[in-house]
């Protein structure tokens, strides 16, 4: 149940009226014509511009319009006035038992209230994390990691068909750094002094791949040059810091679907495909770039390169896929994977990357819509920066991994649901702030918390009629006489409810899980606020002494709360709380 779209089918409903009787032109555009929230709560509960977009391509004043359409509108039961404002603008109030009638739709549906089918079963490829299979998770990857995440569950709660990948990369140089800096520690595992030069990897995170490599080979590696084990030591720590990786994405609480490999691009012909697929659209060439803008560097030489014609598709400049040495660009690889999605079948594609992943967005759109002839939508969302803070202070490096702050050390610090749900505190694009000191504070500034308390404070209602022999199943909650629920503050937490199928498509519409996480605290706050003026009002108190049927209505209003809060919780991947700790 969408209230907002009910009511917009309600005005084209009239004026579709008005047209059949000649109040407007047959045949106008309705597409346009929305019903939303009033900029000015004050103004109303929703407004409409269909008077505005409708006034020139129906040739008359918008406020005429207005004014038909608004009586029209009052004709409905659920339209307990409708006011023509400035120009044309018309503000509609709800009968209040719309209202009332919203919390027993809440109820009926329960977890599937707010569920769309906007996605109408569209398969979406949503690659996320990614991160260089070369040591445990850090900060930046949670951020990206819960991202994506929320993201794919948001999807799939507005009904798309949503795939959570990740995407290897384990076939560029930083891979045999990784082997080098294992070799070393596989050296320290047979009694030697391991050498972590300049450049290696100095986390005492690879002691025990240096360990399981002394298990697996012995001292047989140990008088042999690195042309016989670098290719063996390689494969064999970039699994284990995979498997590590995988335990990380568990104690966050992401599972991927998919895990594809760009070393499996390699050798196959799967780049050298999706480049012929460009060459026969006559988009890659051979020329040479311009220099660089601004100050051309000292060791920079025009020279003849194999080049994708991005520009065809949006870019600033072409991009080079393969060097004059005859070697791939990282880009000739992330092309053929991206030619691999849309060959499985995907109708749109996300990429989470992170911020310094701008330069990347315009040249990987380019490829997408010239490999897909513009069927297949990529949208590439960067995640900003996280910085920790603790006690007032920048929050140290982790010595395990060595050179940064990994998953494991803030999920252990504040465990995995305040980690996600402060995550989402900012919107992707924006860099973030995570206080350990403040993200376990209980106060309302602390949003994960608040949201919490709210649910919590409906469970102990809950636990509290139900010992005093009160019904509180949904069934029996639903039916209850709602027409009790007549205070302000009672209806102002029911509108804040019916926003709530909208919030689902905007936020699924833009890709933006953050949007879940604002309303739930604007959720929480209409209940903290109504349960604070119950403090004054006792008539406002969800369980009314000796009167049931009043308790069951009020607590069918918290009730219904709860249910969106533990849905909204679900997609942001965190676990609803029944009692504060």
């Amino acid at each position: 149940m969408n209230l907002f779209n009910d009511l917009r089918a309600l005005v084209i409903d009239c004026l579709d009226a008005m047209a059949a009787e000649g109040a407007l032109p047959a045949g106008l555009d309705f597409s346009n014509v929305a019903v939303e929230p009033p900029r000015d709560a004050a103004h109303g509960d929703m407004a409409t511009n269909a008077a505005m977009v409708l006034a020139r391509p129906a040739g008359q004043k918008p406020r005429d319009i207005a004014e038909t359409l608004a009586g029209r509108l009052a004709a409905d039961p659920r339209i307990a006035s409708a006011e023509v404002a400035g120009p044309g603008f018309l503000n509609l109030r709800l009968a209040p038992a719309v209202w009332q009638g919203l919390v027993a739709k809440v109820l009926g549906q329960g977890a599937g209230f707010g569920r769309s089918s906007l996605g109408a079963g569209q398969k979406v490829n949503i690659e996320f994390v990614s991160a260089n299979p070369t040591g445990p998770m850090h900060v930046g990857h949670v951020r990206g990691a819960v991202v994506g995440d929320a993201l794919a569950s948001l999807l799939d709660f507005a009904g798309w068909d949503v795939t959570r990948e990740y995407y290897i990369n384990d076939g560029g140089a930083q891979v045999d750094v990784l082997a080098r800096s294992a070799y070393e520690r596989y050296r320290e595992a047979n009694g030697l002094e391991p050498e972590i030069r300049e450049g290696l990897y100095p986390g005492d995170y690879l002691i025990p791949v240096g360990a399981a490599l002394k298990e697996k080979y012995g001292a047989s590696l140990l008088d042999k040059g690195e042309e016989h084990w670098l290719a063996d030591v390689r494969l064999f720590a970039t699994d284990m810091m995979m498997e590590m990786i995988r335990e990380d994405l568990a104690a966050l609480g992401v599972t991927m679907d998919v895990f594809s490999s760009e070393k499996a691009l390699y050798g196959t012909g799967k780049i050298e495909a999706a480049l012929d697929r460009l060459k026969g659209m006559g988009l890659i060439y051979e020329g040479v770039l311009e220099p660089p803008k601004g100050k051309t560097p000292d060791d920079w030489e025009p020279r003849e390169q194999t080049l994708f014609r991005s520009t065809a598709h949006g870019d600033d400049v072409d991009r080079p896929v393969m060097k004059s040495d005859g070697s791939w660009t990282y880009f000739a690889p992330d092309i053929a994977y991206h030619y691999d999605k849309v060959g499985r079948g995907f109708d749109q594609l996300i990429d989470i990357l992170g911020a310094d992943h701008g330069g990347y967005v315009k040249r990987m759109k380019a490829a997408v819509a010239a490999l897909s002839e513009g069927r297949v939508p990529l949208d590439i969302k960067l995640i900003q920066l996280v910085k920790l803070w603790k006690n007032g202070e920048p929050f140290k490096m982790s010595k395990r991994a060595g050179t940064y702050v990994t998953l494991r050390d803030v999920v252990e610090q504040v465990g995995r649901d305040v980690t996600r749900f402060v995550m989402l505190t900012r919107k992707n694009d924006a860099p973030l702030d995570f206080d350990f000191d403040k993200v376990l504070e209980q106060s309302k500034d602390n949003p994960v918390f608040y949201v919490q308390y709210a649910h919590a404070r409906i469970s102990s209602v809950l636990r509290k009629a139900a010992a005093a022999g009160i019904a509180v199943d949904d069934a029996t909650l639903a039916a209850a006489d709602l027409t009790k629920l007549d205070h302000e503050a009672e209806i102002a937490v029911a509108k804040k409810l019916a926003e709530w199928p909208r919030l689902i498509e905007i936020a699924a519409r833009s890709n933006e899980p953050h949007r879940v996480a604002f309303y739930l605290y604007e959720l929480a706050s209409e209940l903290h606020a109504l349960w604070n003026r119950g403090n004054e009002l006792p008539e406002l108190r969800f369980l009314q002494e000796g009167d049931a049927a009043t308790s069951q209505a009020k607590i069918a209003l918290a009730r219904s709360v709860a249910v969106v809060i533990s849905a909204g919780l679900g997609i942001l991947g965190v676990t609803p709380v029944d009692e504060m700790r």
